[in-house]
């Protein structure tokens, strides 16, 4: 085998990946989803040897953001060649028409296609800002216009928050969007009211034949001061166990959910994909979980 920058070229045993349908969009996603934050800030050759190993590893399914520094350039560079493999999605931060009409071309311009399978409004995560993208001007007229005008497939709304649940239900009752990224953990699962809202946001999903997509599956903490070794803003867990029961709780403990987005760190994703083939019993996840302190596990969102 071939050592890569955080992985190998290939198993030594044909790859174990899990695929869930991505609602009416009917793709058959691989339950991780390749974060491709982790790219953000990278060399072109660590990208394109993440890329490799991801592709290897079964994965099929891309995230990326417009505000994630170079990250779409990373993806650009390649994907003429690999683009009929994967499932391709991408995010759009600006609130208004004209400013995410822009953004979204940018988009297309940096990643070297001419379509997306999904364009999702990023970052939808307070009620203001919801209000802002639904409005008569807003993101969310700049992106059906990009449906309509087939540069994508599907149309999603993402965030982050205590509150990103509730606000995507509401999200959905504006608009029939195909799909919803949302954040979730075990840790999230224990904050007052948030285990009720996720319920309620899946129900809906799964009454309009939508694909529920998760963040934050590793993340372990908010970073201690000057204790940052990773590129992602929040802590991840890094320890083997600690991710195998992560992954396994969210993606065992909850079939409803289409996949969870990988880390956005690169030296992370070969633990990650280990974790999701050789999962572990909700039960023994949940009380390798549970029996952390808070100060071992805390949500990284602030109250």
């Amino acid at each position: 085998m071939t050592r890569l920058y955080g992985g190998w070229t290939r198993w030594p045993y044909d790859p174990v990946m899990e695929y869930r349908r991505l609602g009416r969009l009917g793709h058959a996603s691989s339950v991780l989803i390749y974060g491709a934050a982790s790219l953000g800030a990278v060399t072109q050759d660590v990208a394109d040897a993440s890329i490799e190993f991801a592709l290897a590893s079964g994965i099929n399914h891309i995230d990326t953001a417009a505000s994630y520094g170079d990250s779409e350039e990373r993806l650009g560079a390649t994907l003429p060649s690999w683009r009929d493999r994967v499932f391709l999605a991408t995010k759009v931060e600006e609130r208004d028409y004209e400013a995410a009409w822009a953004s979204i071309n940018r988009s297309l311009e940096r990643l070297r296609t001419d379509r997306l399978d999904l364009l999702q409004l990023h970052n939808v995560s307070s009620w203001e800002i919801l209000d802002r993208v639904t409005a008569p001007d807003g993101a969310l007229r700049a992106a059906i216009r990009a449906r309509e005008e087939g540069l994508t497939a599907g149309l999603g709304i993402t965030g982050h928050t205590h509150d990103a649940p509730r606000i995507h239900l509401e999200g959905l009752r504006r608009f029939d969007f195909d799909t919803v990224l949302t954040p979730l953990n075990e840790r999230l699962w224990r904050v007052e009211g948030f285990a009720d809202a996720f319920r309620a946001l899946a129900a809906e999903v799964r009454a309009g034949d939508r694909g529920l997509m998760t963040i934050k599956a590793i993340a372990r903490r908010p970073w201690p001061e000057g204790e940052r070794r990773y590129a992602t803003w929040y802590e991840p867990f890094d320890e083997q166990d600690a991710i195998t029961a992560a992954v396994s709780w969210v993606l065992d403990g909850h079939p409803e959910v289409t996949g969870i987005a990988t880390a956005g760190e690169t030296r992370l994703l070969e633990r990650i994909v280990r974790a999701e083939a050789q999962r572990i019993d909700v039960a023994a996840a949940e009380d390798r979980l549970a029996g952390l302190a808070e100060t071992e596990y805390a949500s990284v969102f602030a109250d």
